[in-house]
């Protein structure tokens, strides 16, 4: 995204290190970081494979992170920056948590809940609403995840429904 800030390009690269992180593990290669006040103060990457888990998704990880360091589930004044736009379950907890911003990466056209497929963040009925900022990075963004899933196949591994 060309007219994205200084800031939100130096904390999307810290969410892909995440992803190259999660990549590394075998999981599918989405990272997340939680800012407050120019700082990181949680980060997770996807691990529900290895976890075993299917909330292990990086935002979950990284909104739990945040509530630890912070000790509060509520994390108002935060903002969530991911490499892929966030699920239901993950906008959900997103929503939950009082984010102020999510920033995402690559566009998810199969689960996004930022607008692809359903924009919760837009639900007028809900209690709270995060101001939405898309296409960070999303061409790295979505390059690693596309990478990953090519490998996959290749390798006759599971697909992303799979995964």
């Amino acid at each position: 995204m060309s007219g994205a800030s200084p800031r939100d390009v130096a904390f999307m690269r810290a969410a892909l290190a995440l992803a190259e992180e999660a990549q590394r593990a075998g999981e599918v290669p989405v990272g997340a970081v939680v800012v407050a006040a120019g700082a990181i103060v949680g980060r997770g990457f996807n691990a529900p494979i290895s976890r075993r888990d299917p909330t292990g998704h990086a935002e979950i990880a990284a909104l739990r992170d945040a509530a630890r360091a912070r000790g509060n589930y509520r994390l108002p004044g935060c903002d969530l920056y991911v490499t892929l736009e966030p699920c239901a379950m993950c906008a959900g907890a997103i929503i939950h948590a009082r984010i102020g911003r999510v920033v995402f990466g690559a566009r998810d056209p199969k689960t996004g809940a930022c607008g692809s497929v359903v924009d919760l963040f837009a639900e007028p009925r809900l209690n709270h609403h995060a101001v939405v900022t898309g296409g960070v990075l999303d061409e790295e963004c979505g390059a690693l995840l596309s990478a990953f899933f090519a490998a996959k196949r290749r390798a006759g591994g599971p697909g992303r429904d799979d995964a």
